[in-house]
């Protein structure tokens, strides 16, 4: 019954920006540590970024400065404002849920973002 869905992904030119949602049902989302990550082909799932059910924030090095994480707990929405996209951004973006540092993820099918010219 428990469920995150994705959307807001597509094509964007560099330099562009996006917004990612995620919808949580199922879970009380106001207590779950919600995260941000991406996967391109024969990679490792990179851990893009954190927000804690008290707002703090963590990012990835490769996204400091140009991603930002926010959450809507009345909506059960985790968001990720992506700018000044680039190339090497491009990735099949999934959002996950979990109740702390230890516990499994819940996943998102995940939404297709890719950054060309």
């Amino acid at each position: 019954q428990v469920q995150l869905v994705e959307s807001g992904g597509g094509l964007v030119q560099p330099g562009g920006s996006l917004r990612l949602s995620c919808t949580a049902s199922g879970i009380a989302f106001n207590m779950y540590i919600m995260d941000w990550y991406r996967q391109v082909p024969e990679k490792q799932r990179e851990l893009v970024a954190t927000i804690t059910s008290g707002d703090g924030t963590k990012y990835a090095d490769s996204v400091k400065g140009r991603f930002s994480i926010s959450r809507d707990n009345a909506k059960n929405t985790v968001y990720l404002q992506m700018n000044s996209l680039k190339p090497e951004d491009t990735a099949v973006y999934y959002c996950a849920a979990r109740i702390s540092q230890y516990a499994q993820n819940f996943w998102g099918q995940g939404t297709q973002v890719t950054v060309s010219s």
